[in-house]
Parts: structure tokens; C-alpha cells; sequence
């Protein structure tokens, strides 16, 4: 677990891998959740007998779903503390280079990869992290994003 501690020490650890989560498996149960939450139940994902015929040789999880794991297998790796405040600001960049099939095991991988201050005289700073989420076995990663937080100022100290 990297605890990076006000902008100094973040910006100090550009270009730092913070290492990998453990491996989560994606179960039927989870991608027909997802599904069922946001509508998008293309047959791909939920219909078992017709994916197993299909090119995947079974369901797989949505893209969407893969990303919106990040900040959870993301909360092992690191922590940044000592801002007032910090809020998710996006993503960048977003790519899923391999499907990941039902009840295959993906992990995370992260690298603090930009800080920038935000303008406007706000003392905060957008952390950019760039996240790469790798399926166990896999030749190519499942999904590769810059994550975008934003942090407002230091925390008065205690």
C-alpha cells in the first residue's frame, strides 16, 4: 500500500508503479448485475447458451463493467492523504484490448503517470493514473485508462 501524503508527495511519485490488486474472478452473477443496472443487456453478456456458441465461447463482462472495478481493486494499491478534499474528475484514454470472459481473474496495475495544478488559483492539483487491468493468463490487458482525480487543497494539519 503506497500512502502518498499532500502534493509534494504526489508529485514526487510520477512515474511510480504502485503495484498490482489481487486477482478478482468476474462471475455470471456480477455481469448479469451490471446488466440488469444499466440496461445493457446485449446477448454477449447474459444469454449463456447463445455466447457459449458465439465467438467468446461464453459470456463476457461489458467494458464498462471492467473500468467501473478500477476504483475498487485500486483501493490495495494506494491512498492520498492530506488534501482537504479529492473527487473522481474522469477518465482519459479508454481502451479494452482483450474481453474478459465470465469467471476469468482480473487484477489492476497502476502508475501515478501526471500532476497538474488546477487553474484558478484553487491550490488543488488533478492527479492523472494510469490503470491497467490484466486478465490472469492473458497475452493483452483487458483494459488500459488514465484515471483523473482532483484534489483540493492540503488538509490543515491536526
Amino acid at each position: 500500500m503506497h500512502i502518498l501524503n499532500g502534493t509534494d508527495e504526489v508529485r514526487a511519485a510520477v512515474g511510480t508503479h504502485l503495484g498490482y490488486s489481487d486477482y478478482r474472478v468476474v462471475t455470471q452473477d456480477d455481469i448479469d448485475r451490471f446488466a440488469e443496472l444499466t440496461g445493457d443487456d446485449q446477448w454477449i453478456h447474459v444469454d449463456v447458451e447463445r455466447a457459449g456458441a458465439g465467438p467468446f465461447g461464453g459470456t463476457i463482462a461489458h467494458g464498462l463493467l471492467t473500468l467501473s472495478l478500477g476504483p475498487f481493486l485500486a483501493r490495495t494499491l494506494y491512498r492520498i492523504e492530506g488534501m482537504a478534499m479529492g473527487v473522481n474528475y474522469g477518465y482519459d484514454k479508454i481502451r479494452f484490448p482483450a474481453p474478459v470472459p465470465v469467471n476469468s481473474k482480473i487484477r489492476l496495475g497502476a502508475t501515478v503517470s501526471s500532476v497538474e495544478d488546477i487553474k484558478g488559483g484553487s491550490g488543488g492539483i488533478q492527479v492523472g493514473l494510469t490503470f491497467v487491468w490484466e486478465l490472469e493468463g492473458g497475452p493483452k490487458p483487458a483494459c488500459v485508462a488514465e484515471m483523473l482525480l482532483r484534489y483540493s487543497g492540503e488538509a490543515p494539519a491536526r
